[in-house]
C-alpha cells in the first residue's frame, strides 16, 4: 500500500478532481509525452474526445477548459486562476492553440474537443472506466502521430489504457517499511510495532521521500529543507493546511453569485457575519462554524478557485472544515500549547490520509464509479479517523469512527443539478463535515468494540457502487439534476 499522502491530498483548482484536475493533468502528460518522443513540431491537428461521465457533464465540471488548459501546458497546481480566462479567451478568439506555450495549430473546440454523450466508454463493448477521453494528434498529412487513452479515476489521479487495471490490483517498485493492503493489516502492524497509525504512516512518508522524488509535495518553508525527513514531511503537510487556509479565508470573504447559470448564491460570507455577530448564546454555534468552514471551501471550489483535494473536490471541504474544528475548538490536557496543536493537527492528517489509501487502492474515491459515497462519504470516513487520532484516541478508536463514517453515508448518489459542483455538493460537504464529528465522538465513547469493520464497509461501499445505476453517478441523468432543473 504505497500511495503517498501528498497524491492523495494535491493542490489543484476547482471544480473537479476528477472533471478537472485529471482530465487537465491527461492533457499535459500526452503534449509531454509528444515532445518527449520528438513529434510535437510535426503534429499539426489534435483532437480530444470525451466519453462517458466526462462528457455528460463535461461542461458544468469545466473539463473543456482543463483540456485547452493542459495542452498549452498548464498544470492543475501551479496554474493561476486569475489567468485562466485570459488563456481561454485568446485559444477561442484566434482558434489557434500552442501545445506546451510554444507550437501554435488551428484549434476550432467544436472539430476538435468532442464530446461523445451517447457513448459510455472509449473502446465499446470494453467496459472500463466512465471518465475516459482520447487524444490524437496528427501531422499535416493526416497521418496518425500518436493516440492514446486515459482515464481520470478520481481524486485527480488519472491512468493511461495501458496502466489501467479495473481488478484494481496495485503494483508498485516503492518500498515503505510498512506496507499494508487492509485496515485489519493496518491494525496489525501497528499493534505488533507499537506505533500510532499517524507514525506508521509518517514513516513511510519518509521512506517514499527518500526513494521518490517524483511525488509532488509543496515547497515546505526554506528552513525545513534543513532538517531531517521527518521535518520536510511536516512542513509539507502544514503547506497543504496553509493552501486550505487561504482557501477557506477567500470562500468566506468573497461574496456574489457562483458561475455556470444556475444562479447559486454564495451563502459563506453572510453566515460569517452572522455568527461573528450572535444574538444570543448558542451551544451549537460550533456546528454553525463547521458547516461555514465545508462551504466556503467548496463555493471556492465551484468557482474555479485554488483548493486541496481531499480526496476529492467535489469533497475538497470536510477535512479542511473538521481541521479547523479542531484548531479553533478543541481544548483540554494535551491539546493546550501551540506546539500540541500543531502535533495534533499533523496526527489529523497522516491518519486521515491511511484511511483514504484503503479507499483509494482497495474501492473508488470516483462520483462517476461509485457515486458521492466515494467522495464526500470518504471525505466523512476520513476526517472522523483523523479527529480521532488528533485526540489522542486509539489506533482501534480511529478504525471505529472511520467505519461509521462511511456506514451512514452509504449509497449516496452523485446527481449534480446541471452538472455543476454546486447543489447539492456545497451542502453536502457541510453534512459530511458534521457526521465526522459525530462519527468520532461515537467510537471515542465506545469502550467494547463493534460489529462492523472498517474493511467490510469499504467492501460494501464499492460493491454499492457497482451496482448502482449510472445515470446517478455524474450523469446529471437522475436523481435531483433529473428533478429539479431550474433553482
Amino acid at each position: 500500500m504505497n500511495t503517498s499522502l501528498f497524491e492523495l491530498f494535491k493542490i489543484g483548482i476547482g471544480p473537479s478532481s476528477s472533471h478537472t484536475v485529471g482530465p487537465m493533468r491527461a492533457a499535459l502528460r500526452f503534449v509531454r509525452e509528444l515532445d518527449e518522443a520528438g513529434q510535437l513540431d510535426a503534429t499539426a491537428r489534435l483532437r480530444a474526445d470525451l466519453y462517458g461521465s466526462l462528457a455528460l457533464t463535461g461542461i458544468g465540471h469545466a473539463t473543456d477548459r482543463a483540456v485547452l488548459l493542459g495542452l498549452l501546458g498548464e498544470a492543475p497546481d501551479t496554474v493561476d486562476p486569475a489567468l485562466v480566462e485570459q488563456h481561454l479567451a485568446g485559444i477561442r478568439a484566434a482558434d489557434s492553440l500552442a501545445l506546451l506555450g510554444r507550437h501554435p495549430i488551428p484549434f476550432n473546440e467544436p472539430q476538435h474537443l468532442l464530446f461523445h454523450r451517447d457513448q459510455m466508454f472509449p473502446d465499446p463493448g470494453v467496459p472500463t472506466h466512465p471518465n475516459g477521453i482520447r487524444f490524437a494528434a496528427f501531422d499535416a498529412a493526416g497521418a496518425r502521430l500518436r493516440e492514446d487513452v486515459f482515464f481520470s479515476v478520481g481524486g485527480g489521479f488519472i491512468l493511461s489504457r495501458a496502466e489501467f487495471h479495473p481488478e484494481k490490483v496495485a503494483t508498485s517498485s516503492r518500498t515503505v517499511p510498512y506496507p499494508f493492503s487492509s485496515a485489519a493489516e493496518l491494525l496489525h502492524i501497528a499493534s505488533a510495532e507499537g506505533l500510532t497509525i499517524a507514525n506508521l504512516l509518517l514513516a513511510n512518508e519518509v521512506a517514499l521521500l527518500e526513494s521518490d522524488a517524483a511525488i509532488n509535495r509543496p515547497p515546505p518553508h526554506p528552513e525545513a529543507f534543513n532538517g531531517t525527513a521527518e521535518d520536510r514531511i511536516r512542513a509539507s503537510i502544514l503547506s497543504l493546511w496553509r493552501v486550505m487556509q487561504q482557501c477557506t479565508e477567500r470562500g468566506i470573504a468573497t461574496q456574489g453569485i457562483l458561475p455556470g447559470g444556475l444562479n447559486v448564491r454564495r451563502r459563506a460570507h453572510r453566515l460569517a457575519e452572522r455568527l461573528n455577530n450572535p444574538q444570543a448564546p448558542d451551544p451549537l454555534a460550533a456546528i454553525d462554524w463547521v458547516t461555514l468552514y465545508a462551504m466556503a471551501v467548496n463555493e471556492e471550489n465551484a468557482a474555479g478557485g485554488r483548493v486541496v483535494t481531499a480526496p476529492t473536490n467535489g469533497a475538497a471541504g470536510v477535512i479542511p472544515s473538521i481541521a479547523h474544528y479542531y484548531m479553533r475548538f478543541i481544548e483540554g490536557p494535551g491539546q493546550s500549547t501551540q506546539e500540541e496543536k500543531q502535533d495534533g493537527l499533523i496526527r489529523f492528517f497522516l491518519t486521515a490520509a491511511a484511511i483514504g489509501i484503503l479507499y483509494k487502492e482497495n474501492a473508488s474515491i470516483s462520483g462517476a464509479e461509485v457515486g458521492c459515497q466515494g467522495e464526500v462519504g470518504v471525505a466523512c470516513s476520513m476526517a472522523a479517523g483523523g479527529l480521532v487520532a488528533a485526540l489522542n484516541g486509539t489506533n482501534e478508536q480511529v478504525e471505529h469512527a472511520a467505519e461509521i463514517g462511511m456506514e451512514h453515508n452509504l449509497g449516496m448518489t452523485c446527481d449534480p443539478i446541471g452538472g455543476l459542483v454546486q447543489i447539492p455538493c456545497i451542502e453536502r460537504n457541510g453534512m459530511g463535515a458534521v457526521k465526522a464529528i459525530n462519527a468520532a465522538r461515537m467510537a471515542m465513547h465506545e469502550t467494547e468494540g463493534h460489529k462492523l469493520s472498517l474493511d467490510q464497509v469499504i467492501a460494501t461501499m464499492y460493491q454499492t457502487g457497482l451496482d448502482m445505476q449510472s445515470r446517478y453517478k455524474e450523469t446529471s441523468l437522475a436523481g435531483l439534476a433529473l428533478n429539479i432543473i431550474e433553482c
